[in-house]
């Protein structure tokens, strides 16, 4: 079985183009719903969110308390790279783990952050989705109701499509 990881920038229409997939019949694993998934599901992570980021990480009703999660997440890099080291060895084996019980001879998965995230191990070719700048910009602001500083914030926070680009098999160009 072929392992493709579809990668590229907030905005970048990463999700359209694994849609186009699905659509043909294909699996695709997608790591953002997935890590979200985890977080409330799994008890080691739980756990472990709660010893960094405190307690009410998690609301009354076990769901994550998102808004909380992403404050501390702004406050600093290294915050990031702490519940990184948490949430993505978790993604990745669930990935694995998922892929197994496929029965198609190709499987995607769907992450921004394939290459930071240290999934490129885990595939046998990456596709790089592309956007022009202002397109991305203009989705985010569209998608998740933001303003224009916040897209570029969130935008900037990601590796550069550059590197993405000369590191992935192949690009496909979504503008």
């Amino acid at each position: 079985m072929q392992k493709i990881g579809i990668t590229g920038g907030i905005g970048s229409g990463k999700s359209y183009v694994c849609d186009k997939f699905r659509q043909q019949g294909l699996p695709v694993y997608d790591c953002d719903k997935e890590a979200k998934r985890l977080m409330v599901e799994d008890k080691e992570i739980i756990a472990q969110l709660k010893k960094v980021v405190g307690h009410d990480v998690y609301l009354p009703d076990g769901k994550l308390n998102v808004q909380l999660l992403a404050q501390f997440l702004f406050m600093s890099s290294e915050n990031q790279l702490r519940l990184n080291m948490i949430v993505h060895p978790a993604v990745k084996a669930d990935f694995l783990r998922w892929a197994e019980r496929q029965t198609t001879d190709k499987v995607f998965i769907e992450s921004a952050i394939l290459f930071e995230a240290g999934f490129r191990d885990s595939v046998d070719l990456v596709g790089f989705v592309s956007a022009p700048m202002e397109t991305r910009i203009q989705r985010i602001m569209k998608r998740d109701h933001t303003t224009r500083e916040h897209a570029i914030q969130w935008i900037s926070r990601q590796m550069p499509d550059e590197e993405k680009r000369k590191l992935s098999d192949f690009v496909i160009e979504n503008p």
